[in-house]
């Protein structure tokens, strides 16, 4: 049932990059807030596998985009996801509606949001967010996850480093 619904969900979000492009349009922008890029199903799926997601209470994706690690990771456990842009937020929203996909969705900045609650919080960052880091500094208590090679916190403790299939990903903690 699971990789059913994994299955359905990664073709959704292939139809919406093959509709981008056919527009002349990367599955990428610039939000004006951040840089938006998509993430790879077929890393994330293996990666909450491989990190156990199904044990966790709650999972929050900061800046979640298209909403495409949020609704994979409600195929493991509560989720939930903040975007800043309306268009992507506005896509997250159409496709969890189509597809009846359980995750919580918010057109907010998660700059005012409480992260003490996440057992996990996957970041995919587009820049160094030293604001973030010293909110993280005060509230993380689960583990974060760094999707990406790049821009990774420096006050937080780095506890393990991997590919999940074509993407290096680092799982920090707290101090």
């Amino acid at each position: 049932m699971q990789l059913s619904k994994f299955l359905q969900i990664k073709s959704e979000y292939d139809k919406f990059y093959h509709q981008l492009l056919a527009k002349g349009r990367l599955p990428l922008k610039d939000t004006g807030f951040g840089y938006w890029a998509m993430a790879c199903a077929d890393d994330i799926y293996p990666l909450f596998k491989r990190i156990r997601l199904e044990k966790a209470k709650n999972f929050l994706d900061l800046g979640s985009g298209d909403g495409k690690v949020v609704m994979i990771a409600s195929l493991f456990t509560k989720s939930t996801g903040i975007e800043l842009d309306k268009e992507l937020y506005d896509k997250s929203v159409e496709i969890k509606d189509k597809l009846g996909v359980k995750a919580r969705l918010l057109n907010t900045d998660y700059h005012s949001h409480d992260l003490s609650k996440y057992d996990w919080i996957f970041y995919h960052p587009d820049q160094q967010n030293h604001k973030l880091e010293a909110k993280m500094m005060k509230e993380l208590k689960g583990k974060l996850i760094v999707y990406g090679g790049h821009h990774h916190p420096t006050s937080l403790k780095r506890e393990m480093s991997f590919m999940a299939e074509t993407t290096p990903v680092t799982i920090f903690g707290n101090r």
